[in-house]
């Protein structure tokens, strides 16, 4: 594949937040630690130079992978690695799509396999591991229930309970057969159904079909897929689950945060709670709150705590204390040893809000490294691109705008009269000039005709574009037609498209391609042809 890249800001798709924090912008420099750069991760290596927890880490990973590590070594040697002290991580995180989603699903984890390398190329007597950590304690089913191919939409029509790693993959013979179903005929597609077939159909929890399935496609590149609905990690972070809900302490300065956030101009995406965690089983996850009398209550669940009855709660079962939206990043940076976090734009900036509360449990604050963001064309559709006079960068622009500079760079005809009203205005100003002399207040009704001249010529502009539109017919339906592919619904092709369309005509090298022309320190918008 070719590659070219974009500056972020020309797609006129990502937030002023994100833009801020890729330009170094000071304002945001209080809010994350040390910079997304080489020197970043030498300061970033020493904060996490002392991490505890390693043997545990290993131990239950290799509890987790029992039934994959002899097919994939390079897992096997990661996660050995991992008890070494010079040893790190880099990681991403989202939730359990099936059949991995959308396509930027696949671009968060490249773009940890591609940082992961660059580290060691930087520091080569260091070892860094890409991560990806399954939200399997996520509980909103409907955002992960469905996936787009080729336009349609596939959906897993079940209800969903509690924590969507812990359902049941019983009832989703007949998603995979229509996902399936629209790989046609080939021998790639038959690899890629006994692929899906074999995570989803074979009665795993959703957890283990997305590890099974996510590990076939990155095994090679030694990819660990943690899940950290774990009761043996929910332990070292119970000390922060006591304070969090019983001091109120993230609730505090997270608040405080975001106010100072919004005061600099920037926008903020997640609110904390006075308390931060849901109560987890298996047959629910709702919210924990405290009620008037000084109990704490699970909402909708009629369950109730006392203090002292939570603390021991806690101590005892603390796998049944799950972390919301902005304690989960603290519970991530608990049990890794992790430099950075690859997200999207939105989660750069809802991690821009937690900094504080690292920072008061002391627990280091990982660099911030947001996903490389990308487009896949082809040949075809990038020669109409550039026989239509456009490039790459330009064909982010609204499709009106594309088809009127298309025309008003094609015809022959001047269709603009901003020379024939600089004529009429000063034709206008003589009048207005003569009207004055006759009685001054026919000054306000010369004005008056010049303003229902000037938008009867816009007008007549607009049906001279117009005109002159039709006899381009044919290559405004092409711009359409390039848009639409590149553009589905109107969005980029990452937040649409799955990955199942690009595998089926690149195999195995569609990853090695993507890991090729990924750069995630340098920033850019890739776009691949």
């Amino acid at each position: 594949m070719k590659a070219t890249y974009i500056d972020y800001s020309d797609t006129n798709s990502f937030s002023k937040t994100l833009l801020a924090y890729l330009g170094n912008n000071e304002k945001l420099a209080p809010f994350y630690g040390n910079k997304p750069d080489i020197a970043g991760f030498g300061e970033q290596i020493k904060l996490k130079k002392g991490f505890a927890h390693r043997e545990l880490l290993a131990k239950e990973l290799k509890e987790q992978y029992k039934d994959l590590l002899e097919s994939s070594p390079q897992v096997a040697q990661h996660i050995q690695l991992l008890s070494d002290e010079n040893t790190f991580t880099v990681t991403t995180g989202h939730q359990l799509n099936i059949f991995t989603g959308p396509l930027y699903f696949i671009f968060k984890i490249v773009t940890a396999i591609r940082l992961a390398e660059d580290l060691k190329k930087a520091y080569p007597h260091k070892e860094f591991v890409p991560v990806y950590w399954m939200a399997t304690e996520d509980h909103d089913f409907a955002e992960i229930n469905h996936t787009r191919v080729y336009g349609k939409k596939i959906e897993w029509n079940e209800d969903g309970v509690s924590a969507t790693g812990r359902m049941s993959t019983d009832t989703m013979a007949e998603v995979v057969k229509q996902y399936t179903n629209t790989f046609g005929l080939s021998d790639t597609a038959t690899k890629l159904t006994e692929m899906v077939q074999e995570a989803y159909l074979k009665g795993r929890s959703l957890a283990d079909a997305t590890r099974v399935f996510v590990n076939e496609i990155f095994k090679d590149y030694g990819l660990i897929i943690i899940d950290a609905d774990r009761k043996a990690f929910k332990e070292l972070f119970a000390p922060i689950m006591t304070e969090d809900v019983l001091q109120e302490k993230s609730f505090k300065a997270i608040n405080k945060t975001s106010e100072q956030l919004e005061e600099e101009g920037f926008d903020t995406q997640v609110h904390a709670r006075e308390i931060n965690f849901f109560y987890l089983t298996d047959e629910f996850r709702e919210r924990l709150i405290r009620t008037e009398d000084g109990r704490f209550e699970v909402l909708h669940q009629n369950l109730f705590f006392t203090e002292a009855e939570l603390l021991e709660e806690i101590k005892n079962f603390p796998e049944r204390f799950s972390p919301n939206v902005v304690m989960r990043p603290m519970y991530q940076e608990i049990i890794l040893p992790n430099l950075a976090y690859i997200g999207g734009g939105a989660e750069i900036v809802y991690w821009l809000q937690l900094k504080a509360n690292f920072d008061q449990y002391s627990v280091p604050f990982p660099i911030l490294i947001p996903r490389n963001s990308a487009m896949i064309s082809d040949d075809g559709l990038a020669s109409k691109i550039f026989r239509l006079d456009f490039t790459f960068k330009s064909i982010f622009k609204p499709l009106n705008s594309l088809k009127n500079e298309y025309v008003k760079r094609k015809t022959k005809q001047r269709l603009q009269l901003q020379d024939e009203w600089m004529e009429m205005n000063a034709i206008f100003g003589r009048i207005k000039l003569r009207a004055h002399k006759i009685d001054p207040t026919l000054a306000a009704s010369t004005d008056a005709v010049k303003a229902r001249l000037k938008k009867a010529m816009n007008n007549l502009e607009k049906k001279f574009l117009k005109a002159e539109k039709r006899n381009h017919e044919d290559a405004l339906i092409q711009i359409e037609r390039i848009k639409d592919r590149l553009f589905p619904g109107g969005g980029l092709q990452e937040r649409t498209d799955n990955f199942a369309v690009l595998y089926l005509k690149y195999e195995e090298d569609l990853v090695k391609e993507l890991v090729k022309a990924f750069h995630p320190l340098d920033f850019k918008f890739t776009i691949l042809y």
